[in-house]
């Protein structure tokens, strides 16, 4: 067996259809598209359900607005920070190292639900009232941080 005696095997090379070439090809005239209609012209709108109302009209229109510039902050109970050990600086990385938000968003936020015994340093972006008094009860210290945290904000 030689190279030159080597070809593809029995009907597993089809030749390419070629349309447009006239009646003698089969597949002059309407090129195998048909008599008019969307499928004769080109494409037909994505959107378009046969007739039906389309999806975007069928669903009311939302009401109201949302704001472009909202701040939304990862909110930790003053609670869940017993965990730590007596004298502990809590940062957001130690928050997030140790799972109790997933990401900083916007900021870090600590609110006053649940109980405090330990003596802890806690900084944050932001403190509610209750969570600064209840740090304050056992010893410890609330320290507001900047905001500039968000990616947003650096690029400013």
């Amino acid at each position: 067996m030689q190279l030159h005696h080597l070809s593809p095997a029995p009907g597993s090379v089809k030749r390419r259809k070629i349309v447009g070439r006239g009646p003698g090809s089969g597949h002059g005239k309407t090129s195998g598209r048909g008599h008019k209609g969307d499928k004769a012209r080109g494409s037909t709108n994505p959107n378009f359900e046969g007739g039906q109302t389309p999806l975007h009209r069928r669903i009311p229109q939302l009401r109201g607005f949302k704001p472009v510039n909202k701040v939304e902050y990862a909110v930790v109970n003053v609670g869940v920070l017993d965990r730590f050990d007596d004298g502990t600086e809590v940062t957001p990385d130690l928050l997030m190292q140790f799972g109790l938000i997933r990401s900083v968003k916007d900021g870090v936020k600590v609110l006053g639900d649940g109980d405090l015994t330990k003596k802890l340093v806690v900084k944050a972006h932001k403190f509610s009232k209750s969570a600064v008094a209840k740090l304050e009860a056992v010893g410890g210290s609330a320290v507001p941080l900047t905001q500039s945290a968000s990616p947003e904000a650096s690029q400013e």
